[in-house]
């Protein structure tokens, strides 16, 4: 015999009429929160490292949208809490979930006129404003009324980190590049060993690049401060925030970690960098024979294998162009104190017949380079600069681009 159900009392159906009532009354206040007014949009800056700014923890972080400040957690007892409390500061946002939260209050906020911060946060791009990046030549306006070109921002200048700005700035407008660091999903499932941290270039460098294309920021300029840790971090304290470095040596690192970082091989197609950047050149070298020996001699040294002419097939990712040393003296007329020399005569390095000599502290080889096939995008080094015994000589010889 089946037992008939329990008649709900009138306590009980009290009870929940109050449930009722007390989640009602909490969504009303999520959706009508009277603090929304005191959000400072002009000092929210989500550039820098997500962490606390009392306990310097990375874990449940909170970003209070009055000042601007990180704090963690939003407990009673937490520094989220006890900053809302103190100097009555009301409205946070969770920096992981993107939910907005009212303290002390400890109620979610939901509001539509607060997407905008999380967009700056976390910028998406869809399809369609892929192709309108493309094409468009639109100013975009901040929230400070600066106009600015979405993806020609300025990069903050923390300490002596301008060699690296120059390189993320030139890489962030080659257009396959930017279309792929530009949607998450092409690499966020990219999984590498326990204990690498090499993925965390690679998720860095597409964040950095979101923002600078982003549309809608609050302000024309970007911080690459985490990007800039990342690189500190990847590259073992090799390339310094707080100290110049060389940008050719920079590019070289950055462009092979981040190919391995994306699980690239040595096959051409097996990342984006190698897609978009390697070229192949042939190297031919020999050996050049002692100044101090008689005809006899050389012609014996000719027929000896190390002596012969060889070459290679090697795979490049930059060419790196020598540019002569400026005159020491002017010329008749004053007129060439800045020398100036075509693009056309320093790539003539490369043409296969252009012979150079590099000097070891054994022997003397004599190389040509050949090109046999060019990349999608093809970077160029000038080598300006040179080490003598007391400092660094910069060379000012203009180079002159042709623009036809």
């Amino acid at each position: 015999m089946a037992l008939s159900p329990k008649k709900r009392t009138n306590d009980d159906i009290s009870d929940d009429e109050e449930e009722d009532k007390a989640k009602h009354l909490k969504l009303e206040m999520s959706r009508n929160c009277p603090y929304l007014d005191t959000i400072n949009r002009h000092l929210l800056d989500f550039d820098f490292e997500k962490l606390c700014s009392v306990s310097l923890s990375h874990l449940n972080v909170y970003a209070c949208l009055v000042c601007g400040k990180y704090f963690q957690g939003r407990g009673q007892k937490s520094h989220a809490y006890t900053h809302s409390v103190q100097v009555n500061h009301h409205v946070f946002l969770n920096l992981h979930n993107l939910r907005f939260y009212c303290l002390p209050d400890n109620y979610e906020i939901i509001d539509s006129s607060l997407d905008d911060i999380k967009y700056v946060l976390r910028p998406t791009f869809t399809e369609d404003l892929l192709k309108a990046l493309e094409t468009s030549s639109k100013m975009s306006r901040a929230y400070d009324g600066t106009t600015y070109l979405p993806g020609i921002v300025g990069l903050n200048n923390i300490k002596a980190n301008d060699y690296c700005n120059v390189l993320l700035h030139a890489l962030s407008n080659v257009t396959p590049l930017q279309l792929y660091f530009l949607q998450e999903k092409n690499y966020i499932h990219i999984k590498r060993p326990p204990g690498d941290i090499l993925c965390l270039l690679s998720q860095r460098f597409g964040e950095l690049m979101r923002k600078m294309w982003n549309p809608r920021n609050f302000k024309a300029h970007v911080s690459p401060h985490e990007m800039l840790q990342a690189v500190v971090l990847c590259s073992k304290k090799k390339f310094q925030i707080t100290q110049q470095g060389d940008p050719v040596e920079f590019l070289s690192w950055f462009l092979n970690t981040l190919h391995i970082a994306l699980n690239g091989t040595k096959k051409k197609s097996s990342s984006i960098i190698y897609q978009v950047f390697q070229g192949s050149m042939k190297i031919f070298s020999r050996k050049v024979l002692p100044v101090d020996i008689t005809e006899k001699d050389k012609e014996e040294c000719l027929k000896k294998e190390e002596y012969k002419e060889t070459s290679i097939e090697s795979p490049f990712l930059y060419l790196m162009l020598d540019i002569p040393r400026a005159p020491l003296f002017r010329d008749e007329l004053e007129q060439n104190i800045i020398p100036q020399i075509p693009l056309a005569t320093l790539m003539a390095k490369f043409d296969g017949t252009t012979e150079k000599e590099y000097k070891t502290y054994k022997d003397s080889t004599i190389k040509r380079f050949e090109l046999t096939r060019l990349p999608p995008y093809l970077i160029l080094c000038l080598k300006r600069f040179n080490k003598n015994t007391f400092f660094v000589e910069k060379n000012r010889t203009i180079v002159n681009f042709p623009v036809k």
